[in-house]
């Protein structure tokens, strides 16, 4: 069974607000995967085309192989998760064909949102029946989560930069070590040349 991987280095996939498609050839998977912080809400929704004869499944795990998520022979429905760390998660869908059978492909529809995106805010849903909220109060609840994302987000992103200054503060200064590490070692191998030169001529009565 073939494998494919698509990873998404700029969030486009799993941030994105619209659902994506593409073709599944019979017998192959295809895998999407992304980098996600602890305690993050995960929601998915997925549609396949039927194929007579044929099966898809999907499976949802992480770097360390834990299934979060699966179901197999699927056509329609919804999947949601919480992480647990800072990870790099995937989701894949693959397709089964009988051997005895040609196959065709298939088309996978996939949605997914996370944290704040993945929260339902209608009238119906669990956060307002829970809350009992009206209507203008459940904006205000939304508003209220989509602040403490923002600040989140910025809180990791000032935790990255300081790692990152960290990490090419340390490099900077192993470079400089090697660089004197380097001129010692060069002034040490001229001094030990001139000072063999020196003798070997005096040896020879090349110089006084």
């Amino acid at each position: 069974m073939e494998v494919y991987y698509l990873v998404l280095i700029i969030s486009v996939f799993w941030h994105g607000c619209s659902a994506i498609m593409w073709s599944l050839a019979p017998n192959t998977q295809k895998c999407l995967k992304e980098e996600l912080h602890a305690n993050v809400l995960v929601a998915g929704e997925y549609e396949i085309t039927e194929a007579a004869g044929q099966r898809m499944d999907y499976i949802v795990r992480d770097s360390k192989g834990h299934i979060l998520a699966q179901k197999d022979d699927i056509s329609k429905g919804k999947f949601t998760f919480v992480t647990e760390t800072y990870d790099t998660f995937e989701v894949c869908f693959i397709s089964k064909v009988p051997q005895e059978r040609r196959g065709v492909a298939q088309d996978v529809t996939l949605d997914i949102k996370i944290g704040i995106e993945a929260k339902n805010y209608e009238g119906n849903s669990w956060i307002g029946e829970a809350a009992k909220l009206k209507p203008m109060e459940l904006e205000l609840k939304r508003l209220e989560d989509l602040s403490e994302a923002i600040v989140q987000d910025f809180t990791m992103m000032r935790k990255r930069e300081e790692e990152m200054r960290d990490t090419n503060e340390s490099t900077n200064n192993r470079v400089l070590f090697f660089s004197i590490f380097s001129m010692v070692c060069l002034l040490g191998l001229a001094t030990w040349q001139v000072l063999y030169l020196r003798r070997y001529f005096k040896a020879k009565k090349l110089i006084e």
